[in-house]
């Protein structure tokens, strides 16, 4: 590890130097990838620059504790420093763990009624709600691509982009069956019901990234349905594209132009295909994580939100919250912060550095 932190500190001093140079800075291009570069090591090069500071006092102190004057002072600085040591190890472990490509990148997440009929579609209502509240609690924009809502204020399936740095790093653990146990309120004997909902969460992904034919492209345009009043009854805007070679099909028809749903769709369908592609490699090279990220597991149970118990419960990481209403209502935090350590010690553990 201590080898590896070496040569990243003698590479960000190359850097350093580099975006100092004047012709370097001329060439705008080359200087901004290496500020990026040097960006994405400075985190891990000052927690090793504070290590090797507590390390030689450490070192210091221990000679130190040779001067019978000095040695009251010298103990003193010699166990705190010892005492710090193993903490900042900890740290550059996990600013070592390979970072994540897609973390910064925008998402696009499909809630789907599962089963239990109206009040799954209730409940996937219930979920969006949740995560569009947690995008306004992190100041993300949601932009709705596509909606099929049910009569009496359920949701048959919607697919939505939220925008924002760091989005996937926070919600990609999310993907999932979730179940809830609660009365309908259509219930009169006051039985509980079981429902689930299937939440997708995909990565936006460049033009760059993902390559798509457009002769494997089958496009089709039909009328919006819902909210747009007159606009709706007189356009078919809404846009709804097959990739043939997949059978992978994407709609979109929330804009109100069909090149704005075109565009939309497109990027759902870049989204899949590049989940696709990642699954494949994912398949090749077996993993025994708990949570699965990005396999493509979309069958597993990943929680439960239990209403007569006020109880959310991650089963991946058997980990529960009693306060489903603060969650329902976008308080995800300690919930994804859990998560976020377990898929780190579990990267750990497998001595992914």
């Amino acid at each position: 590890m201590f080898d590896k932190l070496e040569e990243l500190e003698k590479k960000y001093e190359e850097l350093t130097v580099k975006i100092s140079d004047p012709d370097v800075i001329a060439d705008q291009v080359n200087w901004q990838k290496y500020m990026k570069e040097q960006a994405a090591m400075k985190d891990v090069v000052d927690k090793y620059r504070e290590y090797k500071k507590v390390k030689q006092n450490m070192d210091e102190a221990k000679e130190m504790m040779e001067d019978k004057d000095m040695k009251e002072i010298a103990e003193e600085e010699y166990y705190s420093s010892k005492e710090q040591l193993p903490k900042l190890e900890e740290e550059l472990k996990i600013l070592l763990l390979p970072k994540d490509v897609n973390d910064d990148n925008n998402v696009i997440v499909e809630i789907r009624g599962g089963a239990g009929g109206e009040e799954a579609a209730l409940f996937a209502y219930n979920l969006y709600r949740m995560y569009t509240m947690y995008a306004e609690l992190k100041r993300w924009q949601v932009e709705v691509i596509d909606i099929n809502e049910t009569g009496i204020g359920g949701i048959k399936e919607v697919s939505f982009m939220i925008k924002g740095k760091g989005a996937y790093s926070r919600l990609k653990f999310e993907s999932g069956v979730h179940r809830v146990q609660r009365v309908p309120e259509t219930e009169a004997s006051g039985r509980i019901h079981t429902s689930t909902v299937t939440v997708a969460v995909l990565p936006e992904v460049e033009d760059v990234e993902i390559e798509i034919n457009q002769n494997d492209l089958r496009i089709d345009t039909y009328r919006a349905s819902g909210a747009g009043g007159q606009h709706v009854n007189k356009t078919s805007s809404a846009i709804r594209i097959t990739h043939i070679p997949t059978g992978i099909v994407v709609a979109c028809q929330n804009e109100r132009s069909q090149t704005q749903n075109k565009e939309a769709a497109m990027k759902m369908l870049r989204s899949k295909l590049y989940e696709m592609k990642q699954e494949e490699q994912q398949e090749k090279v077996a993993s025994t994580r708990r949570l699965q990220v990005g396999s493509g597991a979309r069958s597993e149970k990943i929680r439960t939100y239990n209403y007569p118990q006020s109880r959310v419960t991650d089963h991946r990481i058997n980990f529960t919250i009693y306060k489903l209403e603060s969650f329902l209502n976008g308080d995800l935090d300690e919930m994804i912060e859990a998560l976020i350590a377990a898929d780190r010690a579990d990267r750990l553990k497998e001595g992914e550095i």
